[in-house]
């Protein structure tokens, strides 16, 4: 499971995959993810076919956040050597459940987006989206088996949890375990506004607090699962919720 968490290592630094080094701080990066769960994860925030640039003028590797519309690049946050430090310490981790904390909780991955044609997207969670599908497919389940799970904010499956917060934990699994779910569907495509309209109880108090009204009824709006993900700790952050 090491491997899934570097392979796309070249996006924080603007590279294309076909020149990206295949070392980075004297660890292998940028390798192939098994049973194509990789390109299952591209197809839940991405759209088939060749990409096409989104938003004009806009070709960096920084994310543009939903919220404001503007890039998540800060010269005083992101100094050169603060990026390369985090991102490091990320990628030379060798435990596989640390991995999985560590991108949970890094605010450096946020700022990449993981495809320059559609700024919007996250890297940090279209690497958790990998994790989570390829730990399913190795335990043999298929995508259709799969479900959005919302758990208490302090029960983080290793590999299987894709969002923490404060308040509630989202992870792809088969077993929902008791906690309010919905099925992804019968293939990868952007869906999240379906299963996030699907789920048996949802995290939010979307009746009487606004801020989670607001959230909520944007959820609602999104397809991009990377996008969405980090549409809610960008949400959070910015409204301090």
């Amino acid at each position: 499971m090491v491997a899934v968490y570097r392979h796309d290592a070249h996006k924080m630094n603007g590279q294309p995959h076909d020149y990206a080094p295949e070392t980075f701080a004297g660890v292998p990066v940028n390798q192939t993810v098994s049973h194509g769960a990789d390109g299952d994860a591209s197809a839940l925030s991405r759209p088939s076919g060749q990409p096409e640039q989104t938003v004009e003028n806009h070709e960096t590797h920084y994310r543009l956040s939903l919220i404001e519309g503007e890039s998540r690049y800060d010269p005083q946050e992101f100094t050169r050597n603060g990026v390369e430090s985090a991102v490091r310490e990320l990628l030379t981790e060798d435990d596989p459940e640390t991995m999985h904390r560590a991108w949970l909780d890094s605010n450096v991955v946020s700022a990449f987006t993981e495809s320059v044609y559609y700024p919007y997207t996250s890297l940090k969670y279209h690497t958790l989206l990998v994790a989570a599908l390829l730990d399913n497919y190795r335990d043999g389940h298929e995508f259709a088996d799969l479900r959005l799970v919302v758990d208490d904010a302090d029960e983080i499956v290793p590999h299987q949890t894709v969002y923490a917060g404060e308040e509630f934990a989202l992870r792809i699994d088969v077993d929902a375990r008791g906690q309010p779910s919905a099925r992804l569907g019968s293939r990868p495509w952007r869906s999240w506004a379906s299963a996030w309209n699907r789920l048996e109880a949802h995290p939010l108090d979307a009746d009487h607090d606004k801020y989670d009204m607001v959230l909520d009824a944007n959820l609602r709006r999104i397809g991009a699962w990377s996008t969405a993900l980090q549409y809610i700790e960008d949400f959070r952050e910015v409204f301090d919720q």
